[in-house]
């Protein structure tokens, strides 16, 4: 049954997109129960089958939370239904280890009912940093993404990343769990009516809510929002306004060359249209741009002219590409490039952590024959990776150039860690631009904004989110949504940010993923003692014998 109840909870902690309109969110319910229910349901086994039936259990949750897996492999990536149905098991695969791999070290490690909460929960925070690295990481449904709603919570975020939500939430289930497990202990010796139990049971709820109470409180005074006067003493931020351009168009138009002219028509007549209000920035999704705009001069001139007729800097998502001697292709870049308001392609940021199987196949010689022929929709050249994340250099108006922005793109939104090094570099504000068409109308693209949410609260800058179908937004410092479309429908979303200059304001931003690091050392530390810890059991036994 609880295991049960974890399938339920994974489910239930993350934003859906309801059937007939809407979304509904659980996790300041359901966040909180994951860790318990699991705990719970591995109470009383030993190390081997806890990881087992973990295994079991989160490949059969993980397998429905990523069902839209199938949408993308069978209606974009031309699979058979009948394989393509079977794709959401391959992610659920890559992440039921893990699960498996805490309710093992749970149940090795601190198997004395007395070890401490905060153990359980820095193994939790470990086993989630290693599945975000692991063979390249897939930290889709990190477990502190449930608490993205919890706003005075995000400010833990600022020093220890969306892994700092994943610690609390880990250690308030386990507590919560703890409760569980303790009903009915320590009897009244009398044998009268459980009293003491009834105490203990309520002294540990008590220490939930401290534990609850301490971690907002300490979440709030950490949460401090750019240009407030009174929380630091930086140069007051640039206040640039910005329009996210949402075209709505279906994925399998984007690369059809009949409706490359309306494609480019829409995106034209969205951008005036808000370019009328006035704004200084212009910005448009991933792969936006219906062609190759350093090769191709009249898309160049059309994206030209409307730089200079609104006095404004375009930030548009296309495709790179890089000729050889011979004036053949040699590379191929999913690209941000920036053109500013005298019409001049100034820069170009080149995507570095590239989606496995969608922009590349790994180990292409042994697997790519095989994938292409069972994925006919999907191109088969791989895409090249960037250097490094690194910022961009903005006009703030015809005659200002300096302002930096960061330029994360799609699948790198994903990576806490490669993100922040965009702060690193002196974005002031980040620009997310990316294509969320492939996921369809399901959670997917409420739980991508999400981990976007997140991304403004560790670094502790704005970002204008500009996707192809939606969800485009505007996110403030503290991970809140100011600004919101709807999915699958032509929008705009305008708004006036703060672009700040100087140092990243977060420790996290400038520092990285210290906190998991010091929860990977406790990890290592733990399982260690544990091991060390039977392997004198099993000598003491067998000097007894002799």
């Amino acid at each position: 049954m609880a295991l049960a109840l974890f399938g339920a909870a994974t489910l239930l902690a993350f934003p859906h997109e309801l059937p007939w309109g809407g979304r509904v969110d659980g996790g300041l319910v359901f966040g909180w129960l994951v860790p318990a229910a699991l705990v719970v349901g591995v109470a009383g086994l030993d190390a081997r089958r806890a990881a087992r039936v973990a295994f079991v259990a989160s490949a059969i949750a993980h397998a429905l939370l990523f069902h839209w897996f199938a949408i993308v492999t069978v209606v974009y990536g031309g699979m058979p239904a009948w394989l393509g149905g079977l794709a959401p098991v391959v992610p659920a695969l890559y992440v039921a280890p893990f699960t498996a791999l805490f309710a093992w070290t749970w149940v090795a490690a601190a198997r004395d009912s007395r070890a401490p909460v905060w153990l359980g929960a820095a193994l939790w925070v470990a086993i989630d940093w290693l599945r975000g690295h692991f063979l390249g990481g897939f930290p889709w449904a990190t477990l502190g993404y449930a608490l993205h709603a919890d706003v005075p919570l995000l400010g833990l975020a600022r020093w220890g990343g969306v892994y700092a939500l994943s610690f609390v939430a880990a250690a308030t289930g386990i507590a919560l769990a703890r409760v569980w497990l303790a009903r009915g202990e320590d009897p009244d010796p009398g044998g009268g009516t459980a009293s003491r139990g009834h105490s203990g049971a309520i002294a540990r709820l008590v220490g939930v809510g401290a534990l609850l109470a301490i971690a907002h409180g300490m979440g709030w005074g950490l949460a401090r929002p750019v240009g407030d006067a009174s929380a630091d003493d930086a140069p007051a931020p640039a206040r640039i306004r910005v329009a996210a351009i949402q075209g709505n168009i279906e994925q399998g138009r984007k690369w059809d060359a009949e409706w490359r002219g309306q494609i480019l028509a829409s995106y034209l007549r969205l951008s005036e249209a808000a370019a009328r209000d006035g704004v200084d920035w212009i910005v448009w999704p991933e792969t936006a741009v219906p062609g190759l705009i350093e090769h191709d001069p009249g898309l160049r001139a059309r994206l030209a002219e409307l730089a200079r007729r609104h006095g404004a800097t375009l930030v548009l998502g296309g495709m790179g590409l890089d000729l050889g001697p011979d004036g053949r292709p040699t590379a191929y870049y999913d690209s941000a490039f920036v053109v500013d308001p005298g019409g001049v392609v100034r820069d170009r940021y080149d995507k570095t952590h590239l989606v496995p199987f969608g922009e590349y196949v790994p180990l292409r010689a042994l697997l790519g024959h095989l994938f292409h022929s069972l994925a006919t929709g999907l191109s088969a050249t791989d895409v090249t990776p960037g250097e490094r994340p690194r910022a961009l250099t903005l006009s703030a108006g015809r005659d200002a150039f300096g302002l930096r922005v960061g330029v994360p793109i799609c699948y790198e939104l994903l990576f806490p860690d490669l993100v922040r090094r965009f702060a690193a570099d002196g974005a002031g504000v980040l620009l997310a631009i990316t294509n969320d068409a492939w996921y369809g109308r399901t959670g997917a693209p409420h739980q991508f904004l999400a981990m976007t949410a997140l991304r403004s609260a560790e670094t502790g800058r704005w970002t204008v989110r500009a996707a192809n179908t939606g969800i485009s937004a505007i996110i403030d410092d503290r991970g809140r949504v100011r600004a919101r479309t709807g999915l699958f429908e032509e929008g705009v979303v305008v708004g006036e940010v703060p672009v700040a200059t100087g140092e990243p304001a977060t420790f996290y931003a400038r520092n990285g993923d210290v906190f998991a690091g010091l929860c990977v050392v406790v990890a290592v530390g733990a399982v260690g003692r544990a091991a060390w810890s039977r392997r004198r059991g099993r000598g003491d036994r067998h000097g007894s014998e002799d």
